[in-house]
């Protein structure tokens, strides 16, 4: 027998699991407008494919996976989008994405559909099947599925745990529909090579566990062809390969950790995940999805949903993708009391802020509260550090500290205390004597960490581009100082070449002209060898030079028309001549 193992704390509420599974899965009318989100899963979005105004058909992409880790989109039914506009969706936070408004025309018309053999196909055109198929991990997280499957692993663990009180959409499907489970766990197990396939389903479901007993039983003889560590060979079920494990009844005995340690007795720390340890988990919806995907070539355009609490019809529901939660709400008649909707369960759901807002692939259960089911909370009173919680909590961390710590705003010691471990499951919370909402604490502790870092991150994108731009501005400063430096380089050589061709002109000139200085000294009587001769490149002997030249056209330019003056005229040229003579004088002298 396989040996289970224990995981630490860990709760046992009260099921309240009778009503809703006591009734078939039932499928829900179909409504009149659908709403679909393009935003499916937390880790992406889809690219929109469609416009308003026009008619899709049922199975019919609308939004194509965006990025390695985003999931398609696809029209939950045949009909005409009436619209792409931004819709609040079932979310804590309460925001709104952008969602194709389809308005059904009621003939339910299915796109052509291209079914593969998955044992006669490429592992990777099985994988972009389910790629394309959108699916995702139904059990709350909407993981893409393809991306989980690309891993070799020895052991396949398919998770049909279910333990949050009042939910019972797995299973009905686990008793309804079992051999398709099998087969998409089959499917996934070829493609991550797996060794063996482990169903792990909690002990409070026996009608499940002889479902998937008589599911696996029925499988085809094992291949001779074995399956090979890449994923390529052809995979049956037989008594070695596949087993169905009922796991005690213990909350949260259905979180991914803690059933793999039940199963497996491995321990995945913090910050790792179950490849790492050969081990992968998928959730018993996930693996019918597949099924239908590969085997049928049909999309994931509907789930199950429960519908449980303050209800008067109480049951399971395969519901389309984007019908409004009002409408599904009315198909369990909701108690005059109900006083607000939870979707998810007790332990780990929300509060819907708007009924108004469409199912969605994490959409697994509609929790009808009431004051006679669920009375509101007694104020919370002091901490006495009984260690209830502690003793409770399935990560063995250590809440009481987290608590104060979170409280105090001293968000680096609840991280030092490994904050980022608690998975809330609210286990320490069910047990707190004083009734301190332990979780609420928590998360308020790791959204203010993450809008810090986002902060710290903005900051960090702010001060790079400004010491680029510094950098930047510094860069173009040298390269202008250089630009210049050059260009006064040049300016300064073109003034040197120049002034040079102007004293090669001057020297030419000067050696030239009637009365030369130099001519002159040497022509002179008692001119000797050792006479003066002033260089011509000396600026003061250029001008002197001038100078001498200026004086001596001056001396020979006589009066013209001066023979046959009277003696009045001859009177006032003389007069004019004195008067030069005196302005002349100063110049002369100095």
């Amino acid at each position: 027998m396989l040996e289970l193992f224990r995981f630490p704390g860990g709760v046992k509420p009260v099921s309240h699991k009778e009503a809703s599974a006591a009734a078939p899965i039932t499928r829900a009318p179909l409504p009149k407008l659908l709403v679909v989100p393009f935003r499916q899963s937390a880790t992406g979005a889809a690219t929109i494919q469609v416009v308003a105004g026009e008619k899709v058909l049922k199975g019919q992409i609308i939004g194509v996976a965006e990025g390695a880790f985003g999931s398609a989109v696809h029209a939950p039914t045949s009909g005409l989008v009436r619209a792409i506009e931004s819709r609040m969706l079932p979310h804590p936070s309460g925001l709104a994405a952008p969602c194709a408004v389809i308005e059904a025309d009621g003939e339910e018309r299915w796109v052509e559909l291209s079914p593969l053999d998955p044992f006669d196909s490429d592992p990777e055109i099985v994988r972009a099947k389910i790629k394309d198929a959108g699916i995702v991990g139904l059990g709350g997280a909407a993981f893409p599925s393809h991306v989980k499957a690309k891993t070799v692993i020895d052991t396949l663990i398919i998770n049909g745990a279910e333990c949050e009180p009042w939910i019972t959409c797995d299973d009905r499907l686990m008793r309804e529909r079992a051999d398709e489970i099998v087969s998409g766990a089959i499917i996934l197990g070829r493609l991550m090579a797996a060794k063996r396939i482990f169903f792990g389903v909690e002990d409070n479901k026996p009608a499940a566990a002889a479902a998937l007993h008589a599911a696996v039983g029925g499988m085809p003889p094992p291949s001779p062809q074995p399956l090979s560590r890449e994923g390529r060979g052809a995979f049956h079920a037989d008594a070695q390969t596949i087993q169905v494990i009922s796991v005690p009844t213990l909350y949260p005995a259905g979180g991914e950790k803690q059933l793999i340690r039940v199963l497996t007795g491995i321990e995945i720390p913090y910050g790792k995940l179950g490849p790492d340890f050969g081990v992968q988990c998928f959730n018993v919806g996930t693996a019918h999805a597949v099924a239908r995907a590969v085997q049928h070539g049909e999309p994931l355009i509907s789930r199950i949903v429960t519908l449980a609490g303050n209800f008067a019809r109480a049951g399971n529901f395969d519901v389309l993708i984007g019908t409004p939660i009002d409408a599904l709400l009315a198909l369990g008649a909701p108690l005059p009391d109900t006083d607000r909707v939870v979707m998810g369960g007790p332990m780990m759901g929300f509060t819907l802020h708007d009924t108004a807002v469409p199912v969605v692939k994490a959409s697994n259960c509609l929790l009808a509260m009431s004051p006679a089911l669920f009375p509101p909370p007694k104020p919370a009173m002091p901490c006495i550090r009984c260690g209830a919680c502690t003793r409770a909590c399935p990560v063995v961390l250590q809440p009481h500290e987290l608590y104060w710590y979170a409280r105090a705003k001293n968000f680096g010691k609840t991280q030092e205390y490994h904050l980022f471990d608690c998975i809330e499951c609210g286990c320490c919370a069910y047990v707190c004597p004083s009734r301190i909402p332990l979780v609420d604490y928590y998360r308020f502790a790791k959204s203010e960490i993450r809008a810090r870092e986002r902060e710290k991150l903005a900051a960090d994108l702010a001060r790079e581009r400004y010491e680029f731009r510094q950098f930047r501005e510094e860069r173009e400063k040298a390269e202008k100082a250089v630009r210049l430096a050059a260009k006064a380089a040049e300016t300064k050589a073109k003034l040197a070449r120049e002034e040079a061709a102007k004293v090669g002109a001057g020297e030419t000139a000067i050696a030239g002209e009637p009365g030369n200085t130099e001519t002159a000294l040497a022509g002179e009587p008692g001119n000797t060898e050792t006479a003066s001769v002033a260089p011509v490149n000396d600026k003061l002997a250029l001008i002197a030079a001038a100078q001498a030249r200026a004086a001596a056209k001056k001396a020979a330019v006589a009066p013209q028309n001066t023979a046959e003056l009277t003696p009045d005229q001859q009177a006032q040229v003389a007069e004019a001549e004195a008067r030069r003579a005196l302005i002349d004088a100063p110049k002369d002298s100095a």
